[in-house]
């Protein structure tokens, strides 16, 4: 953690282990991944480190695992384990030799396996898979799942570096570089997928977090992206062979262009090689920016490169999340509001100003959507929660700490006097606290240290004149500052919607005037604005929604950013004729029985839908969950389940 000591942080609330006085720093995965019985066996070995002098026990978090035997420095090991806490699992204790001093070192080797209440792992059969071949699985570890893949300290603010052997009848990846067999060499080393064993190695120098550790196992194929000239790093990216091509046509073109651009604003890309890996459409978010290797949901694959830009976001977690750290979940803000902030930055850099505005405006809506949500637990509404020791931190997970997290640093920005002066203060804040991890404390100690020194009593007195307390503790449907957003770009959907909201009078349709042509200069992003812009206007009648879903494509259209929020449009007014007639469609989208075969399991569109639905009708909403619920994954359905009242 460089030159802070770690014990100026806070404890944190989601974990039973003892980071503070003994620290994992090294971690040695040794693993055999085992579809018949859906399970990851083998062993963890921790290398510690002691930080307060003679503690004589090493607690671990451990949810839902199966601990055989440990091993403490070569002898075998004494080890319980704790009561089970629903939401934090129970902790998992070494006992270690007495008298060591601080500073002193030590291996714990961990033997153990998964089971099938691993919330970490989803295992897919493989006709859940686009080849319908082979099985697959996949892992997502934040915030505080981690502890179900193997016994660690989970916790964002004791960081660690890993290697891992996996052996593997399929091909095996992990958020590391690859040591073996060769990434651009034959698929599973040439061996039969499917049936002979390769043992996979992989090595992590740099420091992460444990909900970072990641895997995924399937048919797998690898393509490499093109080079940039003058980079050290590589880029690559991974799908199964059917999507192979569709999946490096859709990034081929950007995602060099987008991490070479970070790295004009950023300090260098530290983690050598950045793929992205294209998975079955049951993972639960858009991407997930695993070190070294994102991943991404298939929806972004519509064949126009419309939503590519999801990379930029998981891209720039690189330096905010994974370089710069949150300590603990109350922090969560710094990682996804400076990530969405910059994100927008880079869309200005590599499109126009125009641009950013135009993703703020997008982003004001789901932001307004999940205020709106959590105004019978106004808590979560906060940019920084305090969460009780044991609190689910995927309660609160909504866009609030992106959006609103973002919105606050474009006001920092615009009082100290623009982008100009603000990204040199940026990169300061990069590199100060690279490879840390730090609270909303310490970000804002740096703020008015490095504004004194490069803006003198000016740039004080505009941070003096900040709402500190309304932008992170504030709660209700309104920021503390109205935000002006540059709106070039949706000012003909904007007068589009307004037209369709000034057609309710009309009962004939053939009167109405609107043609296929109104939309087709329009790219992805505005026709979404379109639709969102609707929803601020009372309910249309049920013939004009029919109308504009067939009119527009809407009704048919495979990208699933634009289905949904036709569906929300259609769903806005729950007791009408148009709700009651379109709830089942969208619920036979949502789970893949539309014709598509393609499950809709990313969390924004798979839980506002069914949230959509149940207030249409809630019957058709649990029904339809309750039987294809094993389609999502686990996140995803305990919180659908959550949502729906099913809990």
């Amino acid at each position: 953690m460089g030159e802070r000591a770690d014990m100026t942080l806070p404890s944190d609330p989601t974990t039973q282990s003892n980071w503070q006085d003994i620290a994992s720093e090294h971690v040695d995965f040794d693993w055999t991944v085992d579809f018949d019985n859906e399970t990851i066996s083998g062993s963890v070995t921790h290398t510690l480190i002691w930080r307060t002098a003679g503690v004589r026990e090493a607690i671990f978090d451990a949810q839902a695992l199966d601990v055989h035997k440990v091993v403490v420095e070569d002898r075998p090991g004494d080890f319980s384990i704790g009561k089970n806490h629903q939401v934090m699992g129970s902790p998992l204790k070494v006992v270690l030799p007495s008298s060591r001093a601080v500073g002193d070192k030590i291996r714990v080797q961990i033997f153990y396996s998964t089971t099938k209440d691993c919330t970490a792992l989803q295992w897919l059969g493989k006709e859940q898979t686009q080849g319908k071949t082979f099985p697959f699985l996949f892992s997502q570890c934040q915030p505080i799942y981690a502890r179900s893949l193997a016994p660690l300290q989970d916790t964002p603010s004791a960081k660690i570096t890993y290697t891992a052997k996996v052996k593997s009848v399929l091909p095996a990846l992990l958020s590391a570089i690859r040591v073996s067999p060769p990434a651009d060499g034959p698929a599973h080393d040439g061996k039969v997928i499917g049936k002979d064993f390769v043992t996979y190695e992989y090595k992590q120098p740099v420091p992460i977090p444990s909900y970072l550790v990641a895997i995924a196992v399937g048919n797998f194929r690898y393509r490499a992206l093109p080079k940039v000239e003058g980079k050290e790093w590589t880029s690559g990216v991974w799908a199964e062979p059917e999507l192979i091509d569709a999946a490096y046509w859709e990034f081929s073109e950007d995602v060099g262009r987008f991490l070479s651009t970070a790295e004009k604003i950023l300090p260098p890309y530290r983690f050598g090689v950045y793929d992205v890996l294209v998975l079955p459409p049951s993972f639960p978010y858009g991407g997930m920016e695993n070190a070294c290797l994102t991943f991404v949901t298939p929806t972004l694959l519509v064949g126009d490169r419309t939503l590519v830009d999801v990379v930029v976001h998981e891209l720039t977690h690189s330096w905010f999340g994974n370089g710069v750290t949150q300590a603990n979940s109350t922090h969560f803000w710094l990682n996804e509001g400076w990530t969405t902030y910059i994100e927008r930055v880079l869309l200005q850099l590599l499109h126009t100003p125009a641009d950013r505005g135009f993703s703020f405006l997008i982003g004001s809506k789901s932001l307004q959507d999940a205020l709106k949500q959590y105004e019978s637990k106004p808590k979560y509404q906060r940019l920084v929660i305090d969460f009780e020791v044991g609190e689910d931190p995927d309660d609160a997970y909504s866009t609030v700490p992106y959006e609103k997290g973002a919105n606050f640093l474009l006001h920092l920005e615009r009082i100290l006097g623009g982008l100009e002066v603000f990204l040199p203060y940026v990169y300061d804040y990069v590199t100060t606290f690279m490879g840390k991890s730090i609270t909303t404390e310490d970000w804002k100690a740096h703020l008015y240290a490095y504004w004194e020194k490069h803006g003198g009593e000016e740039k004080i007195k505009a941070l003096n004149s900040v709402k500190w307390d309304e932008w992170f503790y504030g709660e209700g449907l309104k920021l503390p500052v109205e935000m002006i957003y540059d709106t070039a770009l949706a000012r003909e959907a904007f007068a589009l919607a307004e037209k369709w909201d000034a057609s309710r009078k009309e009962a004939d349709i053939s009167k109405l005037g609107f043609q296929e042509s109104d939309v087709a200069a329009f790219n992805a992003n505005q026709k979404i604005v379109f639709l969102e812009r609707l929803q601020s206007y009372q309910a249309l009648p049920h013939s004009h929604i029919q109308h504009l879903g067939s009119l527009y494509g809407f009704l048919s259209t495979p990208n699933a950013e634009l289905r949904w929020r036709f569906y929300e449009v259609a769903l806005l007014d729950p007791s009408s004729p148009a709700a009651q007639e379109f709830a089942p469609a969208a619920a036979q989208w949502v789970v893949g029985k539309d014709g598509s075969g393609t499950v809709h399991g990313r969390m924004k569109f798979c839980r506002p839908t069914f949230r959509a639905i149940a207030r249409a009708n809630r019957q058709l909403a649990v029904e339809v969950f309750t039987e294809n619920k094993l389609s999502f994954h686990p996140i995803a359905r305990r919180l659908i389940e959550k949502d729906l009242g099913l809990v």
